[in-house]
Parts: C-alpha cells; structure tokens; sequence
C-alpha cells in the first residue's frame, strides 16, 4: 500500500480533530465555507449569543482552523473582525481520512481475494 504523507505536526491534526468535535463548531466552519462572515453573523445564523460564539470561535482560531482577520490588536472592537477558514488544517485532516480510507480499500481487497479463493476450493472439492 502507498502511504501518503499525513500532516507534519500530528499534535496539530489532535487540535483539528478536538476542534470539530463540537457540532457548533463544525457548523460555523459550514458558514465560513462560503466566505469569510464577522462573529456576529456567524452568531445571528446560529441563533447564539456572542458571548457563546467568541468562546467557539476562540477554540477554532486557537486550532488554527480560522483565522481572524480585521483585527490588529485584542482591544480592537469585536465586531470588525472577521473569520475565515484556514486551508492547512483542513488539507492535513483530510490526507489523513485518505489514509485510512485507502487502508480499509487495501483491506476490503485482501478479503475479497481470500473469499473468492475459499468459493474457488469448496467449489473445486
């Protein structure tokens, strides 16, 4: 089997993954696939409060998943910034999920071989 390169920093994938585990969280990165949105939107189109959204939004930006943009300094308004996806994280979580789905095609193979090769000696008995 053809391995490919997972990502360089698996403690990295672990942040994505623990990330994503959440289902709020996977929801605002299904928003911010259409573009980039500011956190009170984001908020308004899950119906939550902000104060909720910002610890959300805190841990994807933390993972690296989104990146804020807009904001140059942690006292600037929260309201101006706004969120964006980040490709890497995404990229390395789905090289992984490539990973092991080829290695259940590799193991799907392997039990056809050996059920058809069990068929072809009962048959041949």
């Amino acid at each position: 089997m053809t391995r490919r390169a997972g990502p360089t920093d698996p403690q990295a994938l672990d942040r994505t993954l623990q990330a994503l585990a959440e289902p709020t969280r996977r929801a605002v990165v299904g928003l911010l696939r259409d573009g980039p949105q500011r956190a009170g939107e984001i908020a308004d189109a899950l119906a939550m409060s902000r104060q909720a959204m910002s610890r959300h939004l805190r841990v994807l930006r933390q993972a690296g998943v989104i990146h804020e943009v807009g904001a140059t300094s942690p006292d600037d308004d929260a309201r101006a910034r706004t969120y964006r996806l980040e490709a890497q994280p995404l990229a390395d979580l789905q090289a992984w999920l490539g990973d092991v789905q080829a290695f259940w095609g590799v193991q799907m193979q392997s039990f056809r071989k050996r059920a058809e090769r069990v068929a072809r000696e009962r048959a041949a008995r």
